[in-house]
């Protein structure tokens, strides 16, 4: 029986995640070839190439895109494993950036496996729109931020994984001449792709209710007070969601970006960057 080698799934993943072999190189320590070298043998063992190229860039085919989740949950239970019976010590304060959708919805259990792994770690966490979380000017406010991102190819903040956004709430309310949106404020990307969908269309719209907090914009959509746009994996389980209906138009894919500050080396910050991207995708 062969195993599988859980330095080569550690690559493809981190390949992915950065978007590159000459980068994921940078990041684990290995030459380019090193990196090639380590993707090939998986191919090998698998009997598939993992690879296509799209453009100047090498993405994920089909048989890539099938191994990645498997990948991600296998190196997770190999982590756990390893930090139950070694008790690594890993302390330090870790400053986490994230949209609020995120924080209700998918945070809560992901932070508590977390803390349970790793108890000296301390989480300061702080909801902001993404178009903030991205700012360069607040880039020394976080030591890690995970953040909604319109440009898939993105060199500067690659993205580690893609969501489908959804219309979401009471859809029948569609029905009337104009569509009624319950919003983020200006700045939010959820709120911009949903009045260019609409404009688009020729579909009359107005905002009727704007608020930061998914917990608010929650009890509009539970009160009827009109429909928004979410990514589907952030969508409460209470509410109703259609990527498309008859009149409402379908809305595409948004990228997800995990970034860690560069500048400042950091364990615990690098292990709750890899916990993060294991647990979503």
């Amino acid at each position: 029986m062969k195993n599988i080698s859980t330095d080569g799934l550690r690559t493809l993943i981190t390949v992915v995640e950065v978007g590159g072999f000459a980068k994921a190189g940078e990041l684990l320590g290995l030459s380019q070839p090193a990196v090639s070298l380590q993707i090939k043998r998986l191919e090998d063992m698998l009997g598939h190439k993992l690879f296509k190229k799209q453009g100047q860039r090498q993405v994920l085919n089909q048989y890539g895109e099938l191994l990645l989740p498997m990948a991600k949950q296998m190196l997770l239970q190999n982590d756990s494993i390893l930090q139950l019976f070694t008790k690594e010590n890993v302390t330090g304060k870790v400053r986490l950036g994230i949209p609020s959708e995120f924080a209700a919805r998918i945070l809560p259990s992901i932070i508590g496996d977390f803390i349970a792994l790793y108890p000296d770690v301390s989480l300061e966490v702080k909801s902001r729109l993404s178009k903030h979380l991205l700012s360069e000017s607040r880039e020394d406010q976080f030591d890690l931020v995970l953040a909604l991102n319109e440009d898939l190819h993105s060199a500067k903040y690659p993205v580690f994984m893609q969501d489908q956004l959804v219309w979401v709430g009471d859809l029948s309310l569609v029905q009337n001449e104009v569509v009624t949106l319950v919003t983020a404020p200006e700045g939010c990307i959820y709120r911009r792709r949903a009045i260019e969908a609409l404009k688009q269309a020729g579909i009359n719209y107005r905002i009727a209710y704007s608020n930061a907090d998914l917990t608010g914009l929650t009890a509009a959509l539970k009160e009827g007070l009109g429909i928004t746009v979410l990514a589907k994996s952030t969508v409460p389980n209470e509410l109703n969601y259609q990527l498309q209906t008859k009149r409402l138009p379908e809305l595409g894919q948004i990228g997800i970006s995990l970034i860690k500050r560069a500048d400042q080396p950091d364990n615990a910050a690098d292990k709750l960057a890899e916990f993060i991207a294991l647990r979503l995708t």
